[in-house]
């Protein structure tokens, strides 16, 4: 099995969506389901197919928070120089063809967002920064084409 790095922060995140389920959610269900029932027939029964289809999503979700979590390899953040891209680190890039400059966050795949510039060291872009320094130029392939981009700064938030 691939073993998935992650950031402590990120690790006990998982582990609080997995007991929120577990506490919250699927009791929720079990009451919704039994709420439905008490309504009669149940073969054509909208609210008892929902909440069943609810249960199954749900149990779904909590089978794939314990392998996601049984994957994981907690990395410890610690930059401390900031000479190299290294997981946990922020980077600032610039496209080389606009001059627009963005900061990401690289981490894991399972806390990848890239509405919050956190993208995955396993993503293009990700994969081309890694061990790279200030000043240099990486190139990604995107499904748009060749990118080019410089690393202007890397920081440690």
């Amino acid at each position: 099995m691939a073993r998935i790095p992650i950031t402590k922060e990120g690790f006990e995140k998982l582990k609080k969506d997995l007991e929120t389920l577990r506490n919250v959610s699927i009791p929720e269900n079990v009451r919704d389901i039994e709420v439905a029932r008490s309504h009669g027939d149940i073969s054509e029964n909208a609210e008892y197919a929902a909440a069943k289809e609810r249960q199954s999503f749900l149990h779904g979700r909590v089978q794939e928070l314990e392998n996601n979590l049984a994957s994981c390899d907690i990395i410890a953040v610690t930059v401390a120089n900031n000479d190299k891209v290294v997981f946990g680190c922020f980077v600032t890039i610039s496209d080389s063809e606009s001059g627009e400059e963005i900061k990401y966050r690289l981490l894991g795949p399972l806390e990848s967002d890239i509405a919050q510039n956190k993208i995955s060291v396993t993503s293009p872009i990700g994969r081309a920064l890694i061990g790279k320094k200030i000043d240099s130029e990486i190139v990604v392939e995107t499904p748009g084409g060749t990118r080019r981009f410089q690393i202007v700064d890397i920081s440690s938030e």
